[in-house]
């Protein structure tokens, strides 16, 4: 298929194009600033933009993975979030819809599942969170942005049958942390990988098979996580001492830690379940925190991604 990858240049795009050449897909990156992946460079939100790429390309499938994210609440104004995310989601649909396409995938976030209740870890227990999960209730223009953006999906397969799945990915940005530094970058992303993370390739092979599934599955929203290794019952223990339960099931993670001088976490507020996804379309992230833990035992490379240095390609053009 001739498929139009948006947010070809970021970090994810720059191995889900690849990705897509591999399955036989010829890919048309866009993106506002230049990469590799990058066929031509201009903005989701330019409507004439969209509707020449359609025609001059002939799409016939849409990956949409271009966006504003949450650390660039502090570099642009609401307004834009609304003009990328939202109303640039609106562009993709509508050219795809009359094109008469029969699949698109969204890449959306778990961020807009997390209230400034579960954000402050108000309550006694963990809370544990999948797709049922609600009511929803962003707390900051990304998330809130992000769910309108689902939920004109969600229209475009009520009102035109267009199949649309959206991926609500945990964290695999590859940078410090902006809100938390508490532990070493590192250190928090293996933590991470117990409840909220996953690794950048195991999200670009997520959209790859949901672009594959999208025509058997109408609309419909996935969890895509590292699967935790904890179960529901859990929860109780894992808010007032989630080293003691990682324990009962990795014995010598404390050891693999010390090893390195990391700390395991002592409180886990919020667990992300990634189960729908591997039942109804078959993924399962391969990266999980007992890889992490394999390779702190066997002395071999971190399996995911930590440069403290990196910058997104669209904040690198203006320096």
């Amino acid at each position: 298929m001739r498929v139009l990858l948006t947010g070809s240049s970021g970090w994810l795009g720059r191995f889900l194009g690849p990705r897509l050449k591999a399955a036989g897909h010829s890919v048309v990156g866009v993106d506002v600033a230049a990469g590799p992946e990058t066929s031509v460079i201009g903005s989701v939100s330019d409507r004439a933009l969209i509707d020449r790429l359609f025609g001059e390309f002939g799409i016939e499938a849409v990956i949409h993975c271009g966006a504003l994210h949450k650390p660039d609440i502090v570099r642009y104004p609401a307004q834009a979030f609304i003009d990328v995310n939202v109303s640039g989601t609106l562009n993709l649909l509508e050219a795809a819809v009359h094109a008469k396409h029969d699949r698109f995938v969204f890449t959306s976030s778990t961020s807009l599942m997390i209230t400034t209740a579960i954000r402050e870890e108000a309550g006694e227990t963990a809370v544990w969170l999948d797709e049922a999960s609600g009511p929803l209730a962003p707390r900051n223009i990304y998330g809130v942005t992000k769910l309108s953006a689902e939920e004109l999906c969600r229209l475009a397969h009520l009102e035109h049958g267009l199949n649309c799945v959206v991926l609500r990915t945990s964290r695999f940005f590859p940078e410090e942390d902006d809100t938390l530094d508490h532990v070493p970058g590192p250190n928090l992303k293996a933590n991470e990988f117990l409840n909220r993370r996953l690794t950048v390739e195991d999200a670009a092979d997520a959209h790859i098979i949901a672009l594959e599934k999208a025509p058997t599955l109408g609309f419909d929203t996935f969890v895509i996580s590292a699967p935790p290794p904890f179960a529901r019952s859990d929860i109780k223990a894992l808010k007032h001492d989630a080293a003691r339960v990682v324990a009962g099931y990795f014995p010598d993670a404390e050891e693999l830690y010390a090893r390195r001088n990391w700390t395991l976490p002592h409180g886990i507020g919020r667990v992300y379940d990634p189960s729908k996804a591997e039942r109804l379309l078959g993924f399962r992230c391969k990266t999980d925190f007992a890889s992490i833990l394999k390779a702190l035992r066997e002395g071999a490379e971190l399996p995911f991604a930590h440069d403290p240095d990196y910058m997104p390609p669209k904040e690198l053009r203006a320096r």
